[in-house]
């Protein structure tokens, strides 16, 4: 069986036995297309097919296009990786630790050791988290009504740190506040500034945080498991409009524009005759940022929106200025030196500079991490590596 073959009866076997609603996967190398195939519905209560050109909420893949976009201004001098971000966004100042809650619940805070910088935020050292994957701060939005970062509430950023910047890992909204760097660095707003200086340049034309008519017609339903077996669609929010483009996870896209993304990279920070990243931010988008702290792996705060997550048990993980890295081998998968990461939707893009490969699977469904769905993704890469 050939590469296409193995790849299609992957995406259709998962598709037609039900174990995700529907999904969109391709690959490139230096010379062109691998593969690229769709199988499934992307709308399980209209019977709407899977298609390549299926728009998808693409969640935490957003956070690459963020940190891309810091970088490039980190390149023209208007951000530096480790200047006191305060300096540029006043309100950083009055970020506080979360040290705990007294006895009647009042949360324990405290000055941070040290300001946060660029380079905390974009490798998620500065001490934040995510509501999804902490219970402190589910508790203390209860406690406080502090919005969580969803809702596209500005004051959702000034949520409290738990730990002081630069002393280990831990994934969070760290990127939102890169995104706002970006705005006030460059006068821009997010959107405006990834269309101008990534998306465009990359031809990526059905990517961005603003959803026009066209591209809706396209969107995949939003989908969620039933613990009984089965699917619902998820109702579009009706929250008010958002007050800031969150960079850490509110872009759509399609798997051929994040593939052309992705193949920037590959090519070492240009594509189509456009440069979008030197190659010394290019080292800095690969390769390991955190020194010997470890990737460590997220426990579920909240179940019916995400799993735990540990996509690759057993293998030592480090994280870039905009990846996840990992430093061994994923026996039959990708090899080590692979940088790559996900979004909340079942989204999985990575880039294998050994085997000189880029690849994006997509899907649309809660809860992330979903056994199933890192099913698919490991017998998607199994099929892209077979004989390499």
């Amino acid at each position: 069986m050939n590469l296409v073959a193995r790849c299609d009866a992957v995406l259709r076997d998962a598709a037609a036995q039900g174990r995700v609603p529907g999904v969109v996967a391709m690959a490139a190398g230096p010379e062109g297309m691998l593969y690229q195939g769709a199988a499934g519905l992307r709308d399980t209560v209209a019977a709407l097919p899977m298609q390549p050109d299926t728009v998808f909420r693409i969640a935490s893949l957003t956070k690459a296009v963020t940190s891309v976009a810091a970088l490039q201004l980190v390149e023209r001098g208007a951000l530096s990786l480790d200047a006191p971000l305060a300096g540029l966004l006043p309100e950083m100042a009055d970020l506080q630790v979360l040290e705990g809650f007294g006895a009647d619940g009042t949360p324990r805070l405290r000055p941070p050791a040290r300001p946060v910088t660029l380079r905390h935020l974009l490798t998620h050292t500065a001490g934040f988290g995510y509501d999804m994957w902490n219970p402190e701060i589910l508790r203390y939005q209860e406690v406080t009504d502090h919005p969580s970062t969803r809702t596209a509430r500005r004051a959702a950023l000034l949520a409290p740190l738990l730990f002081d910047p630069g002393e280990r890992w831990n994934y969070s909204i760290a990127t939102d506040w890169a995104g706002v760097a970006v705005e006030a660095a460059s006068g821009l707003g997010l959107e405006d500034y990834v269309q101008r200086h990534i998306l465009g340049p990359l031809g990526m034309r059905d990517s961005g945080f603003l959803l026009p008519p066209e591209r809706q017609a396209r969107l995949a339903a939003l989908h969620r498991r039933h613990e009984a077996g089965g699917w619902s669609i998820q109702p579009p929010p009706t929250s008010p409009p958002p007050e800031f483009h969150r960079g850490g996870g509110a872009m759509y896209a399609t798997a051929p524009d994040y593939l052309a993304f992705l193949r920037m990279l590959l090519a070492g920070g240009e594509w189509g005759g456009a440069r979008i990243l030197s190659p010394t931010s290019m080292a800095l988008v690969s390769h390991n940022q955190i020194g010997d702290r470890p990737v460590t792996p997220m426990r579920s705060a909240m179940p019916a929106l995400t799993c735990d997550v540990d996509l690759f048990p057993g293998t030592p993980l480090r994280w870039s200025l905009a990846f996840l890295v990992n430093e061994a081998d994923v026996p039959g998968r990708r090899r080590a030196g692979s940088f790559g990461w996900a979004g909340l939707t079942n989204c999985y893009g990575w880039v294998d500079p050994s085997r000189q490969l880029a690849a994006i699977l997509m899907m649309q469904f809660h809860p992330f991490a979903d056994p199933a769905a890192l099913a698919v993704l490991e017998g998607f890469e199994r099929a892209l590596y077979a004989g390499a």
